[in-house]
């Protein structure tokens, strides 16, 4: 028997689907000159957001730590990926610790809220959105779900590479009392770090598209290179994973991924696991996930593997639209 729909079914059939309003909050490093190579994924990312503007639509752009260069290439990275666009950039925190000190950013985002209903996709600390839930209690119902690049699941290392080397959850470890804020004030959250970006990674091959006469291309690529070559000395691999790329990929295309919902989540301090980095305390916070977890009230999403084809369209996100010079 054929299934009749209403009219007012078939109507919404028919409509295209609206992008997301979110916003994007970052710790936008690459090419940060003092301490190069430096990470190269926000700018990935945020490249990948721009050539998806029938899927995500960016209401404005936070920057924390580093947030004068971020604030810079931000504007470099819309005027190469994105003309023609008006997407407002502020400074956020810039020392990315407690939650609470007002600035551009915190008050840019709280008055976008109070306008609409958002999500926001942070890929830095958490430290700019935090303030606007911890100082502004009221506009926490106003946020649709924080999509972060964080989290793991009890017992689980990052390890890139030929896995010789532990890194560090670095967003979460260095604001982790901003966590603790949005999880107490009960805003939806999404995790989405190591564990599931681990199946992505781009070596050379991957990016010599961009290496040609495009300012913008070339500046890119110039970039990355370096950030491979460190993934060689450091990993034993030449290339990178693009982790910040997964917590959007959630907002774009959610299919290509595995997810553990509704799973209980808590911070548990315990003996430091990362090989790298200087002055590494003996022990540290771990935000981890896990249906073990009984006497936590926090929830996430936690998504755990990526899928194959997902690292095609960050490829793919990475070469500009025919349509724009």
């Amino acid at each position: 028997m054929a299934l009749l729909l209403s009219p007012m079914a078939v109507l919404a059939q028919n409509q295209p689907l609206q992008p997301r309003r979110i916003w994007f909050d970052t710790d936008l490093m690459i090419g940060l000159p003092e301490r190069a190579p430096r990470e190269v994924d926000d700018g990935i990312t945020l490249m990948m957001a721009l050539q998806h503007p029938d899927k995500v639509d960016i209401v404005g752009i936070s920057t924390v730590t580093y947030v004068d260069y971020g604030y810079d290439i931000a504007q470099k990275l819309l005027t190469w990926y994105s003309p023609g666009r008006s997407i407002p950039v502020y400074k956020g925190s810039d020392s990315a610790r407690q939650p609470g000190e007002e600035n551009d950013a915190t008050r840019a985002l709280a008055n976008a809220l109070r306008k609409e209903k958002l999500a926001i996709l942070a890929i830095g600390p958490l430290t700019n959105v935090a303030t606007v839930v911890k100082n502004h209690p009221e506009l926490a119902s106003q946020i649709e779900e924080v999509v972060v690049c964080g989290g793991r699941t009890p017992g689980y290392a990052f390890r890139p590479g030929l896995e010789k080397e532990i890194v560090s959850d670095y967003n979460f470890e260095r604001d982790p009392e901003s966590f603790r804020v949005l999880f107490n004030a009960s805003v939806p959250m999404v995790l989405s770090g190591f564990e599931c970006s681990v199946y992505t990674f781009l070596g050379k091959a991957d990016i010599d598209f961009l290496n040609n006469n495009h300012e913008g291309d070339k500046w890119v690529y110039e970039q990355l290179r370096p950030w491979q070559q460190r993934g060689k000395a450091l990993f034993g691999v030449e290339g990178f994973i693009p982790y910040d790329a997964t917590p959007l990929g959630y907002l774009t295309h959610p299919e290509y991924f595995k997810y553990h919902r509704n799973i209980p989540v808590q911070i548990n301090v315990r003996k430091n696991d990362a090989t790298l980095g200087q002055n590494r305390p003996a022990e540290k916070p771990f935000l981890e996930a896990s249906y073990d977890f009984k006497q936590t009230k926090w929830r996430a999403t936690y998504a755990y593997k990526t899928l194959p084809g997902f690292e095609e369209i960050i490829i793919e996100s990475l070469k500009r639209s025919k349509a724009r010079p």
